[in-house]
Parts: C-alpha cells; structure tokens; sequence
C-alpha cells in the first residue's frame, strides 16, 4: 500500500463548526446526530448533516459520519433509517464501534467505506488484523497506543489505513470505559455528556484501619498503616479509596493531547488520518486547531528536515486547554501529564469575534466576548498565514450606528468594522483574506494565579517534550501557583503593556497625540513604527524604555 499525505481530520460539533474546521484546513471532518452516535449534545439534524458532507464534498473534503454507539434493542429500529439517509449523502466514511453494527451495515450497505472507532479500543496489530479481515477500511487506534506501538502496527498493517489521536482533552481512566461520570452524576461518559467528575475538587484524607479519619504525616516508615481515600466537595463523609495497580494511578485531571512536538514522527511513518478532538468545544477551536496543523503538515511535506513546532504551539496556546502533555506517546504517563492543582482550561487569548458578513465597505462581526475601547483585534485570516491587527478606539453598532465604548458578548451584538480604519492593507486583500467565518480574537486579562499555571503549563511541557528534568524550576514553579490559589486575588492584567505614563489615558493605543510628540516616547514610537498595524509593545519593552515603572 503506498501512503498519501496525512489528513488532518477535525471534529464537527454543529454546522457552523463544520464549515469553519473546512475553511480553516480540515482535509476531512466527523459528525453525526445525537440519537446514533456517542455525543448526545450533537447539534446536527439529519438535514444539517445532508448540508455539512454537501459542503464538504463541494470543498474537495472529506466528511465521515458517525455510528458509534453501542446499540440496544430500542435503537436497531433506527438503523434501517439511519442507513438509507446515509446513502443519499454519500459519506466518505462511515465511524462504527459495536460489531453487530457493523455486520448490520456491511450487510445492507457494502458501498459504503466501515471505520472502527476509537471505542473499539484498538491497542494491537492482531486488532487491526482481525477488522481488516471482518472489510473495515479504517481503524482509529485507542490514545493509549504509544508511537513505538504505532509504528509497529504500522509496519504490520501496511493495507488498511490508520489514524490517531493528535490532540483534544485527555480522559482520566482507559479512554472510552470510564464510569466514574455514570457513577457520580448519572452522565454516560461515553454518550459525549460527561460530568468531568475527574476534575472536580477534591480533599485528600487518610482513615486509619480503626475507622478513624484524619490528617496524618505519611513518612516510610508508617505508609503501611494508612487507607488513600478522596472526599469531593460536594459530598463531605463520602471518602472513596485510591488504588495503584502496576500500570499507575491515573487520577485525576489528566492535560489536555497535544502530539505537535512530535508530528513529524507520525507523519514519517505515514499515519492516514491525524484526528483532533473536540466535537463539544468551540467554533474558535475548530477554526484555529485546524489552521494551525494545517501550517504543520504542509510545512512537514514542504522541509521535513528543517520543521520545527515552536511556531505551531505558539499558536495552539491561543486556544484553551488544560496544559498540554503527548501523554501515552512514549508509553507509560509522566509524572507531567496530569494537573493536579489547578483544571480549568486557560489560554492568553480569547475568541473576540467572528466576520458574518462583508460588504463593500466593511466587515460586520458578532461579538463574541466583552469588548473594550483599547483592544487590539487580531483578524484570523482562513487563507493566508499573516494576520492583522486592529486598535479599536470605539466600537459602532451595525443595526444603529450608535458608538459604544463597551461591547458584552453574551448579546450577540453585531458591530462594522469600516475598510478605511486599515491603513496598511488593499481592499482587495481585506475582501480576499477575511471571508465569511472569519475569526477575530484578543488578548484576555489574567488573574496571578492563572498566569502561574501558564508558567508552570509552559515548563512541564518543554520537560515532557525534552526528556530531560529540572526539579527546581518545577517545585519552584508549583509552589508559585500553590501560593497564587492560596491568594485567590482576582485582579487581572494583559501580558502587553496597557497603561502609560502620566497623561496617558491607560487605554494602551499609544496614539494619542502626547505619545508622537513628546521626546521620551522616541524610542517607543520607533519600535512601533517597524511593526505591523495595531501590535502592542510587551509589558518587558514598556519597561524597557521607561513607559512604566
């Protein structure tokens, strides 16, 4: 079997998402509607989905449905209908987990190509093997298969094609037989509804063999004596034991997949499809995860000998994620996978706006979070690499024309951003670059504890990556976000300066007329002047040349 160029498969979460993850890069996405695959908050009717794979297919892309459930009989009455809907869209491929399923479908619609799930849980050769021989056209091998385990299967397995997980939220026990968010809140973790009851916040206790709950000092001399048991927050007096068995202890918040760092090894091997995950996040997710492995892969093809992540992970760290880990690439977890002191998802940036409309003379953009005169807008553009910035001074209403200083997400108001406020770009070119699903975003505020994860996110990152330890640093940096949480402080600050010097209006436009005239700004203003349209000085040059203290 000869291998092609690795697509770059993206998840599919509702129309809009679909249309987006296509413009911005996807070679292929996945779907499917709620009641016949494993996402139960699918968004997609079986119209939108005729729509979405049409899409596609104008595009040149790839659309691949999903069938994954694990059928009872209440849902084999489905599957007649489910078929032939699917045989007039024409899928591209069709994502199957339970082999009764698959016998039904292979039987009643042999055209159409079979794909294994994930839920199947592949981790062998023998696996793939034995549904290469059953007429599946795909597998997609479980995340606990490392890259030595893949390139082996591989090896073996020349003739069906493979995909893997490249990046999307880890989960805390055996991917796809996880029970705890069944147990806890009555949500099926495989049904796409989990609780996420792995992250929430629990107290350590100890109970000793008297039944006896306290805080103890655990030395190695009294190990022995003690239970390990977890409390959650919300139900105090239920404490639930701990277990290490010789594969490790995989509680509790696991980060979030990101195999960037070592893309070039899956596509040296010639994995088929690089799959993201992701059907339940954003629609600025799908935009930017998808332009970003698009710029790897092309580049990978482009100079594989001189490609480097850095630049890829740059713009990864846009979107939130939990700290990234390559989790089960090497094999066994690393003490640097899981988050233990802090869950939430986090970036620098936030998702600002999306471009619904271009007119002659504007863009009009739905607002996506709050803002603020003094933002810098950084346009995202679908087709080129650059993008561009914009300092917005006010804001104007396109239903009224009214200027506003503040604008709130949560109102879905729509505001029109005028050609003639980008002095540095052709009209033509703004038209071209920035079509319909254009996405804007900026910088978001943070509060110290919040940047102490993204310190300790960045250095557990390049540890794991690297191979190499630095115990200091880490402690040095845990303890810092420890004492952060303990601060619970909830000022906020941007990582590029925004307030002046006196006189200033702390707005950090640094375009007001003090700023261009007064002689202590000139190094300022020149270091400004080399740079594109709207890019702010850091926090570091501002104090640098003495625009803060």
């Amino acid at each position: 079997m000869t291998h092609h160029r690795s697509e770059l498969l993206m998840p599919a979460g509702n129309l809009r998402k679909l249309k987006m993850a296509i413009l911005y890069g996807a070679d292929a996405v996945y779907l499917g509607t709620p009641d016949m695959s494993l996402r139960t908050k699918s968004q997609f009717s079986l119209e939108d989905v005729i729509e979405g794979v049409n899409f596609c297919h104008e595009h040149g892309k790839r659309a691949y449905l999903t069938l994954n459930l694990f059928s009872h009989n209440k849902d084999i009455p489905k599957l007649d209908e489910y078929i032939e809907t699917v045989r007039k869209v024409n899928p591209d491929g069709l994502i199957i987990a339970d082999p009764g399923v698959f016998q039904y479908v292979r039987e009643r619609a042999p055209e159409i190509p079979l794909h294994i799930s994930t839920q199947s849980n592949i981790c062998s050769w023998l696996s793939v093997k034995f549904w290469e021989q059953q007429g599946a056209q795909l597998c997609v091998l479980a995340r606990e298969v490392s890259y030595p385990e893949l390139k082996e299967i591989r090896e073996k397995c020349p003739d069906i094609k493979l995909e893997a997980f490249v990046h999307g939220a880890m989960c805390m026990t055996y991917s796809g037989r996880c029970l705890l968010s069944n147990f806890m809140a009555e949500r099926g973790a495989n049904q796409g509804n989990c609780a996420n009851s792995c992250r929430w916040n629990y107290t350590f206790r100890l109970r000793l063999k008297d039944g006896t709950v306290q805080d103890l000092n655990i030395t190695d001399e009294n190990a022995e004596m003690f239970e390990f048991l977890l409390e959650e927050g919300c139900r105090p007096g239920e404490l639930m034991p701990i277990e290490e068995d010789a594969r490790g202890s995989y509680i509790l918040n696991s980060k979030d997949l990101c195999i960037m760092p070592k893309l070039d090894e899956y596509l040296s091997i010639g994995v088929d499809s690089l799959k993201v995950e992701g059907r339940g996040k954003s629609e600025y997710y799908a935009a930017i995860v998808a332009r970003a492995y698009r710029m790897a892969i092309d580049d990978y093809y482009a100079d594989p000998e001189n490609w480097d992540p850095k630049p890829y992970m740059r713009e990864l760290e846009a979107v939130g994620n939990r700290g990234y880990t390559l989790a089960f690439h090497d094999g066994r977890l690393t003490n640097y996978a899981h988050g233990f002191e802090h869950t939430a998802s986090l970036a620098q940036w936030e998702y600002a706006g999306v471009v619904t409309e271009v007119t002659e003379d504007a863009f009009l953009i739905e607002v996506k979070n709050k803002l603020e005169a003094g933002d810098v807008l950084e346009f995202v553009s679908p087709i080129a690499r650059e993008t561009i910035l914009l300092r917005a001074y006010d804001f104007e209403e396109a239903a009224t024309g009214k200027r506003l200083d503040v604008v709130h997400g949560s109102t879905k108001t729509v505001i029109r951003i005028p050609f003639d406020l980008f002095d540095h770009e052709e009209l033509d070119v703004l038209k071209t670059l920035f079509p319909v699903y254009s996405v804007l975003r900026k910088e978001r505020a943070l509060t110290e504890e919040q940047w102490s994860r993204i310190r300790l996110d960045k250095l557990t990152q390049g540890l794991e990556t690297s191979g190499k330890d630095n115990p200091k640093t880490y402690a040095r940096r845990r303890d810092s976000l420890i004492e952060n949480i303990g601060d619970a402080s909830e000022e906020r600050r941007f990582k590029t300066n925004r307030v002046g010097t006196e006189g200033c209006c702390g707005r950090g436009c640094n375009g007001c007329l003090i700023f261009w005239q007064d002689d202590q700004y000139a190094k300022a203003r020149d270091a400004l002047l080399r740079r594109k349209q709207g890019e702010q000085l850091s926090r570091e040059e501002a104090k640098t040349l003495k625009l803060v203290p």
